[in-house]
C-alpha cells in the first residue's frame, strides 16, 4: 500500500520536473512576485521541490492562492507568514533556524560526525584484533 502511494507521489513529482509556475494571470508584476515567492516555498506533496518546480495539483492550488493574496495587496512577508501559520515552517524551502527546526539544520552534520565516529571505532577495533592475532602467532 505504501509502495503504491509513494509511486503515485513520485510520479506526480516527476511530471513537474520541467514545469514552472504557469502564467495564468495577465499582470507581470503579480507573476514576477509569484515566481519569486514560489522559489522560496516548498511543494507540500513533493517535499523536495519548490512550489515553482512542482506540477502537483496542490502546488497549482497554492500558486493560485498566492496570486489571489498578491492581488489583495498583501506583501511577500505577509503571504509567507500566512502560509507558515497554515502549514508550519515546513512550507518554507529554507526553514529558519530556531529550536523547532534546529534538527533540520544540525542533523546532517550530526550524522556525518556519528559516521566518522563509528568508522574510527571500527578501525581501532580491527587494528586491535590484528595486533592480537599477530601476538598470538609469535
Amino acid at each position: 500500500m505504501m509502495k503504491k502511494i509513494f509511486s503515485v507521489i513520485a510520479f506526480t513529482c516527476l511530471l513537474g520536473l520541467n514545469a514552472n509556475a504557469q502564467n495564468i494571470g495577465n499582470d507581470p508584476v503579480i507573476e514576477s512576485r509569484l515566481k519569486a515567492l514560489s522559489q522560496e516555498l516548498r511543494c507540500l506533496v513533493c517535499q523536495n521541490q519548490t512550489l515553482a518546480d512542482s506540477s502537483a495539483p496542490l502546488a497549482e492550488d497554492l500558486r493560485r492562492e498566492i496570486r489571489e493574496l498578491i492581488a489583495k495587496g498583501m506583501t511577500d512577508e505577509e503571504i509567507t507568514a500566512y502560509l507558515v501559520a497554515r502549514y508550519g515552517d515546513f512550507v518554507r524551502y529554507r526553514p529558519p533556524l530556531k529550536s523547532q527546526t534546529a534538527i533540520l539544520w544540525a542533523g546532517p552534520m550530526l550524522l556525518l560526525f556519528a559516521g566518522f565516529g563509528m568508522l574510527l571505532i571500527t578501525l581501532r577495533r580491527r587494528n586491535a584484533l590484528i595486533a592480537n592475532d599477530k601476538d598470538t602467532e609469535e
